[in-house]
């Protein structure tokens, strides 16, 4: 299937991919999140989502956000079940030291890296001197 036989939603979510992956600014502001997630999980996404391209939260800086600085773990399941990956910036979101974390995506935590270097973020995907 090409994105030209894609519809509506669908079409705009795939557009956006694309040009994320390939480097290029990308918006996911239009694309909604699917129906049927808790209240919680649509708080920590609505959290998640405003994370700008080449910046990156921790778990624990989610959960303070939320009035909720304790549930840093509660974030990190939420974002397990994060039902549409990119779309939902979840690979933005780190560990209190900068680790990686897990990714529910295929390829788990070395795709979010691989991510996070196309994005630019600093300390992904660059030379370093060692």
């Amino acid at each position: 299937m090409s994105l030209g036989e894609l519809d509506g939603t669908a079409a705009r979510a795939a557009t956006q991919i694309v040009l994320l992956l390939d480097g290029s600014p990308a918006d996911f502001s239009a694309i909604p999140v699917v129906p049927g997630v808790s209240e919680f999980d649509r708080a920590v996404y609505d959290v998640t989502s405003g994370i700008p391209r080449g910046a990156t939260l921790t778990y624990g800086a989610v959960a303070a956000r939320l009035g909720r600085p304790r549930a840093a773990q509660a974030v990190g399941r939420a974002l397990g079940r994060n039902p549409v990956p990119i779309i939902v910036p979840c690979h933005r979101v780190l560990g209190g030291g900068r680790e990686v974390g897990g990714f529910s995506a295929p390829g788990g935590p070395s795709t979010k890296e691989k991510i996070l270097a196309i994005e630019r973020v600093a300390g992904f995907g660059e030379p370093t001197l060692f």
